[in-house]
């Protein structure tokens, strides 16, 4: 067998927050028989929703909404700003976790970020987790809070023609299935995709994914841990639909304009360069930053070093951009 590649190098600036990911995110290593005692530590550390707002002007909301045909509801949180006018832009937020752990308020921030700075209307979408409901489950449940906030927009206050879809890790691989299905499905409208450092491809098979083997944050063991939980014996086959991991879709044309964000010191660098590029390739919209010497989740864990401030700012003009925002 070859030899794994050398791994890059981490920016000496985001290393004490890479320490503080490993001590504080993963302090359990991600296997089969560690997932359950995995969840137990997130909901540790996964802040109530009350003390994520406490002092912004934002409001919030609990509500449940139907799930996808023949499956439970699903349980939304909606953020909103306390002085929300209406046609506000709507964001869906999809959390990560891999797909089997985690829940909505994991993703709660980023949407009270939204709310605060640029009036945005967010809805968190707690989707139902592998290996108990692998496949398909948790992309059809993201996608039918897209298609809830939609035929709400009236009652949310929302934008129909602003709608965007974010997520980082698995919430990003699930933003870039609820993007296919809404294209093969002839709606909702998205005006964008937000794929922050996004877990696509369940092959693992990647110069990224080899130079990444019990290194860093999310590295190869835990991701093959989390598709071996989503997939099962489908794993690797021509079965697995792209719905579950979207680099297996044949055709990326006609999908709304891509942000595709990555850390060059990741397991998901690879796969993310190689979905830009094939949007590319279609004639479509993406727009791909690759930072140098990030590690997985990056700019969370290190926000005030300089490669992070860049990555915000650039993440931050995009969502101005395609939201059409002052």
């Amino acid at each position: 067998m070859t030899a794994a590649p050398p791994p890059v190098p981490y920016d000496r600036e985001l290393e004490p927050g890479l320490a503080a990911f490993l001590d504080l995110v993963e302090r359990i290593p991600l296997r089969e028989d560690t997932i359950l005692a995995n969840r137990a530590h997130f909901a540790t550390i996964i802040p109530p929703v009350e003390q994520q707002v406490a002092g912004a002007p934002v409001a919030w909301e609990d509500r449940v909404i139907p799930g996808p045909a023949g499956a439970p509801e699903v349980a939304v949180t909606i953020i909103r700003p306390v002085d929300a006018a209406p046609g506000a832009p709507g964001v869906l937020g999809i959390h990560g976790g891999g797909q089997v752990l985690g829940t909505r308020f994991f993703g709660t921030g980023e949407l009270i970020d939204l709310a605060v700075r640029h009036g945005v209307v967010g809805v968190a979408v707690e989707y139902r987790l592998s290996p108990e409901h692998p496949g398909t489950a948790a992309g059809e449940d993201c996608y039918a809070a897209l298609v809830w906030m939609a035929e709400h927009a009236d009652e949310l206050g929302i934008d129909p023609a602003r709608l965007l879809v974010s997520g980082a890790s698995a919430g990003g691989g699930l933003s870039a299935a609820v993007a296919l299905m809404a294209r093969d499905r002839g709606g909702p409208a998205l005006a964008g995709q937000l794929l922050n450092c996004p877990m696509l491809d369940d092959r693992n098979r990647t110069p990224s994914s080899r130079q990444y083997d019990g290194i860093g944050a999310w590295d190869r063991n835990n991701n093959d841990t989390a598709w071996n939980a989503i997939l099962g014996s489908d794993r690797f086959t021509d079965r697995v639909s792209p719905y579950s991991a979207p680099a297996r879709a044949a055709d990326l044309s006609g999908l709304p304009p891509a942000y595709v964000e990555v850390g060059a010191a990741e397991v998901f660098r690879d796969e993310s360069i190689d979905y830009a590029t094939r949007i590319w390739a279609t004639g479509g919209e993406a727009e791909l930053h690759v930072w140098s010497g990030a590690y997985h989740g990056f700019s969370g864990f290190s926000p005030d070093a300089i490669v992070s401030r860049a990555a915000l700012d650039a993440r931050d003009s995009w969502v101005r951009r395609v939201l059409r925002l002052p």
